[in-house]
């Protein structure tokens, strides 16, 4: 038991931080509306992140556009239509949220991890990652704009210009680091990176935490029903589900290879929490969408992962004992 609850330790350390955030709200104020703090660990996360990126992984995957394109089209495309139409359902606050999570780029965490966990082709993941993290600054505020702009204030090039700073930025001075001799330190110490990162994003949680209760007491707004929560919930695991299922199916009819169809499925659905926190507080929409998505997204696909790589073991078993 210990040792499941140190190998998951993130997802409940998640729940424990948002519960925090709403329960001491005003106690994190200080720090919550510390502008320069928040836009710093941002920035801090993403730098620490893109210094366990390693690029060599995508060359070969450059010169075969087709599947990473796809994987491209469908989290920066068919994730926000489908979260936008989910949204008609949905309270403001919650359908707003739900928005944003669908609109923010692939994960840095996760998306090779688990493609290459499931046998899948990790370049392709990559590729999505990068690509998908280093031109937000263009794609959030276009879905952003379109779909919300009704509800919140923030402009395009507002918007643009600070996922560009806290974003995109750190993730080329990252690289410039590794390119300058961190290369290996980056390598060896990439789980102890990624460690930090993710306590980060815990802190940004508890920020969070702490802006959307007290969103609700200013706005006179009540907390969401346990009703209106499940069923956005339904419709973040829904949005996963079809993107991760779209993908691998038209991978497939586009000829893809089974190690294509699942980096295509698991980049194409997957989104990063750290960025859907950041534009969540500063649209002031919930960010329990943006959790609820993430977490989905974990305990799904590591299930799928499991089951691929049995798959993909059973058959080099049989393979190896034909004659």
């Amino acid at each position: 038991m210990l040792a499941i609850l140190l190998r998951n330790w993130f997802l409940p350390l998640l729940g424990l931080c948002l519960i925090t955030g709403f329960w001491a709200a005003e106690m994190l104020a200080p720090l919550a509306d510390w502008l320069a703090f928040r836009n710093g660990l941002v920035a801090s996360v993403f730098l620490l992140m893109g210094l366990t990126l390693q690029p060599r992984t995508m060359l070969g995957t450059i010169r075969r556009p087709r599947f990473w394109l796809l994987a491209i089209l469908v989290n920066a495309i068919a994730v926000p239509v489908l979260a936008w139409l989910a949204s008609w359902w949905l309270t403001p606050s919650l359908g707003g949220g739900l928005i944003v999570a669908a609109i923010v780029p692939c994960t840095l965490a996760s998306a090779s991890v688990w493609t290459r966990q499931g046998g899948g082709d990790e370049g392709i993941a990559m590729m999505v990652t990068v690509l998908t993290n280093l031109f937000c600054f263009l794609i959030v505020p276009f879905w952003l704009v379109r779909l919300l702009g009704q509800q919140t204030e923030i402009g395009f090039w507002e918007t643009a210009s600070k996922l560009a700073m806290l974003v995109a930025i750190p993730l080329v001075l990252a690289q410039g680091i590794r390119r300058a001799g961190a290369e290996g330190w980056g390598n060896r110490h990439k789980r102890s990176l990624s460690t930090i990162a993710q306590v980060g994003i815990l802190v940004m949680v508890l920020i969070g935490g702490s802006h959307s209760q007290r969103g609700y007491a200013t706005e006179g707004e009540s907390a969401a029903s346990a009703a209106e929560l499940t069923w956005m919930a339904t419709n973040a695991i829904l949005i996963h589900c079809i993107a991760l299922a779209v993908g691998i199916y038209l991978a497939g009819f586009l000829r893809a290879s089974r190690s294509e169809q699942i980096a295509v499925g698991i980049s194409g659905s997957q989104k990063t929490l750290m960025v859907g926190l950041q534009i969540a507080i500063d649209a002031g929409v919930s960010l329990v969408p943006m959790i609820v998505y993430h977490a989905a997204q974990l305990l799904l696909d590591t299930m799928l992962v499991q089951q691929w790589k049995s798959e993909s073991e059973r058959r080099a078993q049989c393979e190896s004992a034909d004659p």
